[in-house]
């Protein structure tokens, strides 16, 4: 990892536009765009099929070395994620990979056996990393740190919507319960905690827009030297 290449971190918790944000300013920019929370959905996916118990920290270790997940970055739209060759990048959006991604990720081992594969996106000219720990552990000296939220009602809302429009049918008040037990469990797991970086700055977009965060942080990245 070369501490040259400028890193943008955005963490941020379930339902809090970062994806969204991240990729639009890593467009903006023309840098390299890093969604560490398809990488674990992937992995999750990659459980669920091969029957891997979502507990077994040294089976997912093992999971992670052998099971062929490949990324194609595409600025335009989310990543191409591969897993064994096959195209799993709508898979990983559901309620269920989402859920086995929150208990993957709970695994000290399964993170530690990731950090360097997620480093390893950090090339020139420069890195837009969207996660829960980018500025806190995987990019600890990321020149700018911007932790996003929103209240727990909008991020049910958004996913909602984003349900609604693809054609699935979800409860909002199911879809608000799992997004509260999903911050309780990236909030108190023991290892790389969803808290905001000492040196982050924070944005509530609970009332702004997608532009208007994206503008927020492009005004911010101004100021990054290049």
């Amino acid at each position: 990892m070369s501490a040259a290449v400028p890193v943008i971190a955005i963490d941020g918790p379930s339902g809090s536009g970062k994806g969204t944000i991240s990729r639009a300013v890593a467009r903006a920019l023309g840098w390299h765009f890093l969604d560490s929370g398809a990488l674990y959905r992937a992995v999750g996916v990659a459980a669920l099929r091969s029957g891997t118990d979502l507990a077994d920290s040294k089976a997912l270790v093992e999971l992670t070395g052998k099971a062929g997940i490949r990324f194609e970055d595409r600025l335009d739209d989310e990543p191409l994620i591969l897993l064994g060759g096959a195209d799993i990048s709508a898979a990983i959006r559901s309620e269920e990979a989402g859920m086995a991604a929150s208990k993957v990720a709970a695994q000290p081992d399964v993170r530690a056996a990731l950090l360097a594969r997620q480093r390893g996106f950090r090339q020139p000219p420069g890195l837009v990393a969207d996660g829960r720990d980018m500025g806190t552990v995987v990019f600890p000296d990321a020149q700018l740190k911007v932790f996003l939220t929103a209240s727990a009602g909008e991020r049910a809302r958004r996913r909602h919507k984003q349900l609604s429009e693809k054609g699935i049918d979800a409860m909002l008040p199911v879809l608000l319960r799992e997004i509260e037990e999903r911050d309780l469990r990236d909030r108190t797991r023991s290892v790389a905690p969803l808290v905001p970086a000492g040196d982050a700055r924070i944005i509530d977009s609970t009332s702004l827009s997608i532009d208007e965060v994206v503008a927020t942080v492009l005004d911010w990245a101004a100021y990054l030297p290049r």
